[in-house]
C-alpha cells in the first residue's frame, strides 16, 4: 500500500513537470509512477518542447518542429531546412 501512495505522488510530480515542459502529462505520470525516483529525474532532465526550432512544410505550409522528418498534416518527407523559424517562446 505504501508503494502505491509513493508511486502516485511521484507520478503526479513527474506529470506536472512534464506538462510544464510542454510534453504529455499522462506519459510522464506513467513513467514517474512506474519508476518513481528515476522517472521524476528524467522528467526534470527532459528538454523544453517550446524551445525547439521550427520549420514550415513546403507542401502545405504547416509549421512543425525542426526535428520532424514527416509533415503531420500532409505526410510530405521534410529535408533539413536552410532557414529555421524561431521557437514558440523565444
Amino acid at each position: 500500500m505504501a508503494y502505491v501512495v509513493i508511486a502516485v505522488c511521484f507520478g503526479l510530480a513527474g506529470g506536472i513537470v512534464g506538462r510544464i515542459k510542454g510534453s504529455s502529462f499522462l506519459l510522464w505520470f506513467l513513467i514517474s509512477g512506474l519508476v518513481p525516483v528515476f522517472g521524476l529525474l528524467a522528467a526534470i532532465a527532459y528538454r523544453f518542447e517550446r524551445d525547439e526550432l521550427r520549420r514550415q512544410c513546403p507542401n502545405c505550409g504547416r509549421v512543425t518542429k525542426i526535428y520532424d522528418a514527416l509533415c503531420t498534416s500532409c505526410g510530405t518527407e521534410l529535408e533539413f531546412p536552410e532557414v529555421a523559424i524561431a521557437p514558440e517562446r523565444g
